[in-house]
């Protein structure tokens, strides 16, 4: 190990300390003022000769294997390369760059090597699997139990139990898919800024909003280009474009570009890589004894199996689509007023349904933004996380960050005791990947000397920037998108768990979008709006007229909204349930998926193949429909508060606190149940949807 290494590490954490009644807290973040890119592989280096080094002391301890020495043991391991993945990943996802990526490709390979050799060392498991045949006669906590069993099962799902020849060639195969996913992000993140549509004919932007040519005009002079305005393939770029934009033709170009992203058949082309990750995800199933990779990855999920989930989404889906072809059909008769004979297309619906919504609700969302300032909206999200829990949010202007639009908040308990801290990145910039995202730069855990170390959280975003004379101003959508990531934040920083792989957020992924969607309920409340909607220039409060034509219109297009998520949710299952990739075509496979689903045309899967990052680099393989199955969780948690006619009922956020606070400690079908009393009933989103009376 190289002790340099060590130190250069300890240099880029800032450690601190907190002592509450019985509890000793503390926490370490980065930093980033002392990072180098010279630390990062000498320390990768020295963290992975750390982390083996722990496993080499489990496995030749002389003492019979036992919870602590074993499990406990194992569980404390890696704290070093948490530390430097913690850092090095979040930044390289949200202000990376060329020099980033390339020490990306060093270190995965070093990374997976690391993870099989653990997984699959047969000492290890020995041990591991000694401690868990007796468990039942070690008196054991509920929580030292969910330890063992999901240590023991971790181990067997990931090849511990496989013959030697499978064994290595798993090796290989989790190295491989792990490069992919890596360049698939590295091109998504290349050809999004590489496709640049410059305009210089202003009469080609009528009905585009001040704000959003201001926008463009800002990103046109960055590029050198004064004499236009530069539109890209981001939300926050075409968004505006194809809701207000009356040029169609440049509407049907901007959508073009955002649809074609990794398609183009160039240097960031993923139709290659998607076919060669799932030949070795469809390979890595087949060793496990399972046909098709959704069976295989579904094991420890709410949904358990492929067939659950198919009929799951099947029984959104179809009314889902009724309501997006009556939708269809009121925007066509809108279309033939203006172009008489032509059809309603993708590039059209956005633009008419913004028309459809202010004829029918009298309800602009430019009228609504001035309200939405972003800095006016996170107060309002830490607001109802007080509200509901307690917390408190204090800015630390100090503290050292990655670029200086991050902020830092220090997070404590009603009785001043310390939740964590949380970063907050909003912005878009050229070297973060597209998206919102929750992640976390340091776990939360209780150590050796019951010492409780409290969670460092990341929210990263790409909303609006500041343009000259205007804030950062949200769209509604935008406003979801933050209170959906504050909530996932939330789940992450009130964990209470003992141990590091049972904290926050580590639960099954039919489970972890309950606590963000939960949070979306909230948006639009009136009492709620009340708290952060406020003119950016006058100060007033959203009046209760806009109020109520925000809540009138919250059905408004819902159909479009279900049918656009729940295709992409089909198109992933379609991908993971295939037992070839042999001859796969994936322009022709994601084809063949919409017209088995019925897809209607006017409406485009919300991710193409070739840039779906949730299933070929998150994790969220054969787990997209999990945005659905945990809606139907927080609509149903939802009326536990509305219930008792109180939305911030104390008792009832009492108990939805502690199932927050469990992470997963608990099995997640347990936890639900204990809280509301009741498995969750889908007729709560359904008539949220507007699908139902």
């Amino acid at each position: 190990m190289k002790k340099t290494s060590i130190l250069a590490l300890g240099a880029l954490l800032l450690m601190a300390c907190n002592q509450s009644g019985k509890q000793a807290t503390t926490f370490s973040v980065p930093a980033f003022d002392k990072i180098s890119m010279e630390t990062y592989l000498p320390t990768f280096e020295a963290a992975v000769a750390a982390n083996k080094a722990e496993i080499d002391a489990i496995v030749s301890n002389p003492e019979e294997p036992s919870f602590e020495n074993t499990i406990v043991a194992l569980d404390r391991t890696g704290g070093m390369l948490d530390s430097i993945s913690g850092i090095f990943y979040n930044i390289l996802d949200a202000d990376g760059n060329d020099q980033m990526n390339a020490l990306a490709e060093q270190i995965q390979p070093m990374l997976s090597e690391l993870s099989d050799g653990i997984i699959l060392n047969e000492a290890l498991f020995a041990r591991i699997k000694a401690v868990y045949d007796q468990r039942e006669s070690l008196g054991l906590n509920p929580e030292q139990m969910r330890l063992v069993t999901e240590t023991y099962k971790s181990f067997a799902r990931n090849g511990a139990n496989l013959e030697p020849e499978q064994k290595e060639r798993l090796k290989e195969i989790n190295q491989e898919l792990g490069l992919l996913s890596l360049k698939f992000a590295q091109n998504g993140v290349s050809e999004t800024n590489s496709i640049k549509i410059f305009i210089t004919d202003e009469n080609r932007l009528a009905g585009l909003p001040e704000s959003a040519k201001a926008a463009a005009k800002e990103e046109a002079v960055a590029a050198g280009r004064p004499d236009a305005w530069l539109f890209m393939p981001k939300r926050t770029s075409f968004t505006p474009v194809l809701q207000y934009c009356e040029d169609r033709e440049l509407r049907r170009e901007l959508l073009e570009a955002y649809t074609i992203r990794g398609n183009r058949n160039n240097q960031y082309d993923n139709k290659e890589i998607i076919r060669r990750t799932m030949a070795l995800r469809i390979e890595k199933a087949k060793l496990f004894g399972f046909d098709n990779p959704a069976d295989y990855i579904l094991q420890d999920c709410m949904a358990h199996d492929s067939k659950t989930v198919d009929a799951f989404l099947q029984s959104v889906w179809e009314p889902s689509l009724r309501a997006a072809k009556r939708e269809a059909e009121a925007l066509q008769e809108l279309l033939e007023q203006d172009l008489p004979g032509e059809k309603l297309q993708p590039y059209d619906w956005w633009y008419y349904a913004e028309k459809l919504r202010q004829q029918k609700y009298a309800l602009d969302e430019e009228a609504v933004k001035p309200y939405f300032e972003l800095g006016n909206v996170r107060k309002g999200a830490f607001m109802l996380a007080h509200s509901l829990y307690g917390l408190n949010f204090e800015k630390m202007d100090d503290m050292p960050v990655y670029n200086p639009e991050v902020e830092v908040f220090r997070v404590t308990d009603k009785d001043g005791s310390l939740i964590g801290i949380l970063y907050t990145d909003y912005f878009p910039r050229a070297g973060k990947r597209a998206g919102a995202w929750m992640n976390e730069i340091s776990s939360q855990y209780v150590d050796a000397d019951g010492v409780d170390h409290r969670p460092v959280i990341i929210n990263v975003g790409n909303f609006n920037k500041p343009t000259q004379g205007n804030p950062s101003l949200l769209s509604m959508d935008d406003v979801e998108t933050l209170f959906h990531e504050f909530g996932h934040a939330l789940h992450g920083l009130l964990s209470k768990a003992h141990y590091k792989s049972l904290s926050g957020t580590r639960t099954p992924r039919d489970f972890v979008e309950l606590p963000s969607q939960f949070m979306e309920n909230y948006c639009y409340q009136p009492d709620i709006l009340k708290t952060y909607a406020f003119h950016f220039q006058t100060g007033e409060v959203m009046p209760d007229s806009l109020i109520a034509k925000i809540n009138a219109a919250g059905k408004f297009n819902q159909g479009f909204v279900e049918t656009e998520l729940l295709s992409a949710s089909i198109l992933d299952m379609d991908y993971h349930e295939l037992t070839s990739a042999d001859d796969l075509d994936v322009e022709a496979f994601e084809a063949a998926s919409m017209a088995k689903m019925q897809m209607i045309p006017e409406i485009i899967v919300r991710y193409r193949s070739t840039f779906f990052n949730h299933i070929f680099t998150t994790g969220y393989e054969s787990g997209y429909y999990s945005y659905t199955w945990s809606a139907v969780l927080d609509a149903d948690a939802f009326a536990a508060f509305c219930e008792t006619g109180d939305i911030l009922n104390p008792k009832v956020a009492k108990r939805f606190r502690h199932l927050l606070e469990q992470g997963g400690t608990r099995d997640a079908q347990e936890l639900y149940d204990e809280f509301r009393g009741k498995p969750a009933d889908p007729q709560y989103l359904l008539r949220r949807k507007g699908f139902i009376e």
